[in-house]
Protein backbone atom coordinates (compact mmCIF):
# COMPACT_ATOMS: atom_id res chain seq x y z
CA UNK A 1 0.00 0.00 0.00
CA UNK A 2 1.24 3.60 -0.87
CA UNK A 3 1.58 5.96 1.74
CA UNK A 4 -1.35 8.47 1.93
CA UNK A 5 0.15 11.31 3.92
CA UNK A 6 -1.81 13.45 6.73
CA UNK A 7 -1.73 16.87 7.93
CA UNK A 8 1.47 18.26 9.89
CA UNK A 9 -0.24 19.13 12.89
CA UNK A 10 -2.84 18.37 15.10
CA UNK A 11 -3.85 21.76 16.39
CA UNK A 12 -7.79 20.71 16.24
CA UNK A 13 -9.18 21.85 19.95
CA UNK A 14 -11.12 18.61 19.13
CA UNK A 15 -9.03 16.29 18.23
CA UNK A 16 -6.26 17.24 20.62
CA UNK A 17 -9.46 16.62 23.83
CA UNK A 18 -9.80 13.30 21.68
CA UNK A 19 -6.11 12.67 21.99
CA UNK A 20 -5.68 13.56 25.70
CA UNK A 21 -8.66 11.40 27.05
CA UNK A 22 -7.89 8.21 25.41
CA UNK A 23 -5.87 5.68 27.22
CA UNK A 24 -2.15 5.53 25.48
CA UNK A 25 -0.72 3.94 28.75
CA UNK A 26 0.19 0.41 27.09
CA UNK A 27 2.04 2.32 24.01
CA UNK A 28 3.63 4.96 26.48
CA UNK A 29 4.28 2.65 29.31
CA UNK A 30 6.10 0.64 26.90
CA UNK A 31 8.26 3.87 24.98
CA UNK A 32 9.55 4.16 28.38
CA UNK A 33 10.21 0.29 28.54
CA UNK A 34 12.26 -0.01 25.35
CA UNK A 35 14.18 3.41 26.11
CA UNK A 36 15.49 1.79 29.58
CA UNK A 37 16.73 -2.07 28.12
CA UNK A 38 18.30 -0.10 25.35
CA UNK A 39 20.18 2.25 27.36
CA UNK A 40 20.76 1.14 30.73
CA UNK A 41 23.24 3.18 31.97
CA UNK A 42 21.26 6.61 30.82
CA UNK A 43 19.94 8.01 34.07
CA UNK A 44 19.78 11.94 34.26
CA UNK A 45 20.42 14.63 31.42
CA UNK A 46 18.77 17.15 29.74
CA UNK A 47 16.37 15.34 27.01
CA UNK A 48 14.60 16.89 24.07
CA UNK A 49 11.44 14.82 23.15
CA UNK A 50 10.16 16.08 19.41
CA UNK A 51 6.62 16.24 18.62
CA UNK A 52 5.54 15.66 22.25
CA UNK A 53 1.54 16.02 22.00
CA UNK A 54 -0.22 16.53 25.45
CA UNK A 55 3.28 15.56 26.80
CA UNK A 56 1.88 11.80 28.50
CA UNK A 57 5.01 10.34 27.01
CA UNK A 58 7.30 12.75 28.89
CA UNK A 59 5.35 12.70 32.22
CA UNK A 60 6.02 8.91 32.37
CA UNK A 61 9.50 9.39 31.34
CA UNK A 62 10.32 12.14 33.90
CA UNK A 63 8.82 9.64 36.58
CA UNK A 64 10.77 6.87 35.60
CA UNK A 65 13.86 9.31 35.03
CA UNK A 66 13.94 11.72 38.04
CA UNK A 67 17.17 12.91 37.08
CA UNK A 68 16.13 14.39 33.88
CA UNK A 69 15.14 17.55 32.69
CA UNK A 70 12.87 17.28 29.53
CA UNK A 71 12.43 20.10 26.59
CA UNK A 72 9.08 19.21 24.81
CA UNK A 73 8.64 21.18 21.61
CA UNK A 74 5.49 20.62 19.31
CA UNK A 75 4.11 22.51 16.80
CA UNK A 76 0.43 22.47 17.71
CA UNK A 77 -0.74 25.12 20.77
CA UNK A 78 -3.51 22.67 21.07
CA UNK A 79 -1.76 19.71 21.78
CA UNK A 80 1.03 21.73 23.95
CA UNK A 81 -2.51 24.04 25.96
CA UNK A 82 -3.44 20.37 27.52
CA UNK A 83 0.00 19.33 27.84
CA UNK A 84 0.96 22.35 30.02
CA UNK A 85 -2.05 22.17 32.21
CA UNK A 86 -1.10 18.12 33.03
CA UNK A 87 2.22 18.52 33.27
CA UNK A 88 1.35 21.21 36.45
CA UNK A 89 -1.65 18.47 37.42
CA UNK A 90 0.96 15.57 37.81
CA UNK A 91 3.98 17.45 39.59
CA UNK A 92 6.11 17.48 37.11
CA UNK A 93 6.92 21.51 36.51
CA UNK A 94 9.78 21.23 38.02
CA UNK A 95 11.16 18.18 35.21
CA UNK A 96 9.21 19.54 32.07
CA UNK A 97 9.37 22.65 29.79
CA UNK A 98 7.43 22.88 26.68
CA UNK A 99 7.95 24.94 23.92
CA UNK A 100 5.75 25.87 20.14
CA UNK A 101 8.01 24.64 17.70
CA UNK A 102 7.51 24.06 13.73
CA UNK A 103 10.41 22.02 12.73
CA UNK A 104 13.11 22.77 11.47
CA UNK A 105 13.88 25.48 14.28
CA UNK A 106 17.38 26.45 13.61
CA UNK A 107 17.59 27.93 17.10
CA UNK A 108 16.51 24.28 18.18
CA UNK A 109 19.23 22.93 16.25
CA UNK A 110 21.94 24.92 17.94
CA UNK A 111 21.47 23.35 21.23
CA UNK A 112 23.11 19.87 22.29
CA UNK A 113 20.90 17.40 24.44
CA UNK A 114 21.93 14.27 26.65
CA UNK A 115 19.59 12.36 24.99
CA UNK A 116 17.10 12.95 22.03
CA UNK A 117 13.57 11.08 21.85
CA UNK A 118 10.45 11.00 19.51
CA UNK A 119 7.31 9.30 19.68
CA UNK A 120 4.64 9.44 16.81
CA UNK A 121 6.16 12.28 15.39
CA UNK A 122 7.86 10.64 12.02
CA UNK A 123 4.77 10.01 10.20
CA UNK A 124 3.20 13.64 10.58
CA UNK A 125 6.07 14.39 8.12
CA UNK A 126 5.76 15.09 4.55
CA UNK A 127 9.74 15.31 4.83
CA UNK A 128 10.93 12.71 7.36
CA UNK A 129 14.54 14.19 6.86
CA UNK A 130 13.24 17.29 8.76
CA UNK A 131 13.09 14.89 12.34
CA UNK A 132 16.65 13.11 11.27
CA UNK A 133 18.35 16.35 10.65
CA UNK A 134 17.14 17.91 13.86
CA UNK A 135 18.26 14.87 15.77
CA UNK A 136 21.30 14.75 14.33
CA UNK A 137 22.34 18.20 14.96
CA UNK A 138 21.03 18.34 18.22
CA UNK A 139 22.75 14.77 19.54
CA UNK A 140 26.23 15.01 20.98
CA UNK A 141 28.38 11.99 20.63
CA UNK A 142 27.46 9.24 22.46
CA UNK A 143 23.96 10.96 22.88
CA UNK A 144 21.05 8.20 23.18
CA UNK A 145 18.17 8.58 20.42
CA UNK A 146 15.48 6.84 20.47
CA UNK A 147 12.29 7.20 18.22
CA UNK A 148 9.24 5.27 18.22
CA UNK A 149 6.93 5.61 15.61
CA UNK A 150 3.79 3.46 13.79
CA UNK A 151 4.19 0.68 10.58
CA UNK A 152 1.79 1.63 7.51
CA UNK A 153 -0.30 -1.73 7.26
CA UNK A 154 -0.10 -3.56 4.10
CA UNK A 155 -3.53 -2.45 3.46
CA UNK A 156 -6.35 -0.37 4.59
CA UNK A 157 -8.06 -3.07 5.77
CA UNK A 158 -5.67 -4.17 8.05
CA UNK A 159 -5.05 -0.74 9.23
CA UNK A 160 -8.92 -0.87 9.68
CA UNK A 161 -8.39 -4.18 11.79
CA UNK A 162 -5.91 -2.32 14.24
CA UNK A 163 -8.32 0.24 14.60
CA UNK A 164 -11.08 -1.99 16.00
CA UNK A 165 -8.18 -4.23 17.88
CA UNK A 166 -6.28 -1.39 19.64
CA UNK A 167 -9.37 1.85 19.40
CA UNK A 168 -12.07 0.18 18.93
CA UNK A 169 -13.97 1.94 22.43
CA UNK A 170 -12.53 5.58 21.44
CA UNK A 171 -13.94 7.96 20.15
CA UNK A 172 -15.09 8.46 16.27
CA UNK A 173 -12.11 11.15 16.28
CA UNK A 174 -9.38 9.33 17.99
CA UNK A 175 -10.29 6.03 15.80
CA UNK A 176 -10.47 8.59 12.32
CA UNK A 177 -7.11 9.62 13.37
CA UNK A 178 -5.47 6.50 14.37
CA UNK A 179 -6.58 5.21 11.16
CA UNK A 180 -5.29 8.29 9.06
CA UNK A 181 -1.97 7.92 10.88
CA UNK A 182 -1.38 4.05 9.77
CA UNK A 183 -2.24 5.36 5.95
CA UNK A 184 1.05 7.95 6.64
CA UNK A 185 3.12 5.88 8.46
CA UNK A 186 6.45 4.43 7.05
CA UNK A 187 7.72 0.97 6.86
CA UNK A 188 11.17 -0.38 8.47
CA UNK A 189 12.22 -0.59 4.80
CA UNK A 190 11.73 3.43 4.52
CA UNK A 191 12.81 4.47 7.72
CA UNK A 192 16.05 2.68 7.07
CA UNK A 193 16.88 4.87 3.96
CA UNK A 194 15.93 8.04 5.65
CA UNK A 195 18.53 6.87 8.22
CA UNK A 196 21.41 5.98 5.36
CA UNK A 197 20.43 9.51 3.64
CA UNK A 198 20.59 11.33 6.98
CA UNK A 199 24.04 9.44 7.56
CA UNK A 200 22.64 8.37 10.80
CA UNK A 201 22.33 4.44 9.45
CA UNK A 202 24.09 3.33 12.31
CA UNK A 203 21.12 3.13 14.31
CA UNK A 204 19.17 0.33 14.51
CA UNK A 205 15.46 -0.16 13.42
CA UNK A 206 14.04 -2.65 15.32
CA UNK A 207 9.85 -3.78 14.85
CA UNK A 208 8.75 -4.36 18.48
CA UNK A 209 5.18 -4.97 17.91
CA UNK A 210 2.32 -5.31 14.95
CA UNK A 211 2.25 -1.48 15.03
CA UNK A 212 5.34 0.43 16.34
CA UNK A 213 8.61 0.40 14.72
CA UNK A 214 12.13 1.39 16.65
CA UNK A 215 15.26 3.62 15.46
CA UNK A 216 17.79 3.71 17.75
CA UNK A 217 21.07 4.17 19.05
CA UNK A 218 23.98 6.11 20.15
CA UNK A 219 25.27 9.75 18.48
CA UNK A 220 28.38 8.67 16.50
Amino acid sequence: MERIPEPDLMDDTEQARAYAETDFSEAHDAFVSHFKSRFPDFDKGHVLDLGCGTADVIIRFARAFPGCNITGVDGAQAMLDIGMRDVKARGCAHQIRLHRCLLPDYSLSSKCFDAVISNSLLHHLNNPLIIWDTIRKCAGQGTPIFVMDLIRPESPEEAGKLVQLYAGDASPILRKDFYNSLLAAYKPDEIIHQLKTNDLDYLTVEVVSDRHVLAWGTKR
